[in-house]
């Protein structure tokens, strides 16, 4: 099994640099032409993609819904593969955060572990839903199956960590662009990561 892993495309509370977690911001028109884009990349690069699974959070399904239009695969929304619900920090930008939370700002800034955030999920929490989707959807596909998952940022930092058996905690140490492709190849002797973050398709070059 073949498993892509996708960032959804740029959201509206990107542009307006917001912390977003569990905020449901839809695309913009970019994160629209970036999926587009994505889509094209696919199907020029000849990806056979069996299904598509995303987020229930909009600037996600709305990402898996181009794809899948385009790739003329089924598409199954799970709450799962959320974004880490970060408390009160949710919605909220930088400048807002450093205002009214300035120890979590320093810390966010400085620390290199999480900084603890009243009304946050729990990374325990995270990382237990995130492995347990990643488990039935590994379940429901064939050995030789390319299956593509639209998320976000943190939560596929952390299912390439649990897939490759690196311990750590929040923050990952992985980053992955809007609309970005990462893919993980399942062999024999383990997954194996053979593509990170690439985003060549948003460079103008794909028609």
């Amino acid at each position: 099994m073949k498993l892509l892993l996708i960032r959804h495309g740029e959201s509206v509370a990107n542009t307006e640099g917001r912390v977003q977690g569990q905020l449901d911001s839809p695309l913009n028109d970019r994160g629209r032409d970036q999926s587009r884009a994505l889509a094209r990349r696919l199907v020029c690069e000849q990806w056979p993609v069996a299904a598509i699974y995303a987020s229930d959070l909009r600037r996600a399904a709305e990402t898996a819904e181009i794809l899948a239009a385009v790739l003329q695969a089924p598409l199954g929304l799970d709450e799962r593969l959320r974004e880490y619900d970060i408390g009160v920090l949710t919605g909220l930008v930088w400048r807002e955060i450093e205002f009214l939370y300035p120890e979590i700002w320093h810390g966010m800034q400085t620390s290199p572990v999480w900084t603890a955030i009243p009304e946050e999920e729990g990374t325990d929490v995270f990382h237990a839903r995130l492995a347990a989707a990643l488990a039935d959807i590994r379940s429901g596909h064939t050995g030789d199956e390319v299956v593509a998952m639209v998320s976000h940022g943190g939560s596929l930092g952390v299912i390439v960590a649990h897939l490759l058996g690196i311990d750590t905690g929040l923050p990952v140490p992985f980053h992955f662009g809007n609309a970005s492709l990462s893919v993980v190849e399942f062999r024999p002797r383990g997954p194996v990561l053979t593509c990170l973050n690439d985003t060549c398709h948003l460079d103008g070059n794909l028609r």
